[in-house]
């Protein structure tokens, strides 16, 4: 048997149905978050297993802007890697533009996934401080991806002025507790004519699975992985769910029903 040689990425990114963004293609439908890991090698080492080519890195956290220290880009460099800055850790408008601004400007990436925290308990985002951030930054030419909450309305905001996607959060950020309001994320998709990724929330692989079946773009998870007990492990589960729940969705699931209904029906058969 002839043996079919392929890179690492390769082998985790292959795909016939892939996502594009404002005329961007990716080629996984799982986002990777870059913190909380215990080294820049396990980061690596979870990006890969992966199969994600989008990874988002903390502006104000991480160390992307300074070349002279040990750098994540290092690790992830832009050649292999799509960044997504973001502005996690911003409170204020004039915050969150600040660091968006010198993601860009260092020429690391024009997108920005856009954070304004409203609460440090919650993390859950100021929805009127993001959509005015978000104005801004289209304006500048920055192709936005905002973090918000469930709340349709907001999200029909964020598309009117211009976002990219919608990035509705399934819980709170590092809650593991899974999508807590699939009606609200229904609506958003049937109402708001833009990709929808979910981010914040997730918690384990059927997670995951379960928003992709859903009919969602793609989902963004950090805590999930880096907080695992084994992250590389589980990146690949995160990978398989993510790859299955996209398939089931296209394949279309069976109608629910309320009775039985034989996998083997009498009807129809020969001499019936």
């Amino acid at each position: 048997m002839t043996s079919v040689s392929m890179t690492e990425k390769e082998h985790s990114t292959l795909s016939d149905d892939p996502l594009t963004i404002a005329g961007i293609t990716f080629r996984s439908r799982l986002w990777i978050g870059t913190g909380k890991y215990r080294s820049f090698e396990e980061t690596r080492k979870v990006i890969l297993e992966s199969g994600a080519d989008v990874v988002t890195v903390a502006v104000r956290r991480v160390n992307i802007l300074k070349k002279d220290e040990p750098n994540l880009l290092d690790f992830l460099p832009t050649s292999e890697f799509r960044i997504l800055p973001n502005t996690a850790g911003c409170y204020t408008v004039d915050e969150a533009l600040r660091y968006a601004r010198l993601a860009r400007e260092a020429g690391i990436s024009p997108l920005v996934k856009l954070e304004v925290i409203g609460d440090p308990k919650t993390l859950f985002p100021d929805v009127v401080g993001l959509v005015e951030a978000a104005r801004i930054l289209v304006r500048e030419g920055s192709i936005v991806f905002p973090y918000t909450n469930d709340d349709p309305i907001i999200a029909k905001k964020l598309a009117d002025v211009g976002c990219a996607a919608v990035m509705p959060l399934a819980a709170p950020i590092g809650s593991g507790l899974g999508i807590r309001n699939p009606y609200n994320i229904r609506i958003i998709q049937e109402t708001v004519p833009l990709p929808v990724i979910v981010d914040a929330g997730v918690g384990c692989a059927s997670d995951a699975a379960i928003a992709m079946e859903m009919g969602v773009d793609g989902v963004l998870m950090n805590t999930a992985v880096a907080e695992a007990r084994d992250p590389v492990l589980m990146a690949r589960a995160m990978k398989n769910a993510i790859q299955a729940g996209r398939d089931s969705f296209r394949a279309g699931r069976m109608p629910r029903r309320l009775y039985a209904s034989a996998s083997s029906p009498l009807s129809g058969m020969l001499g019936s």
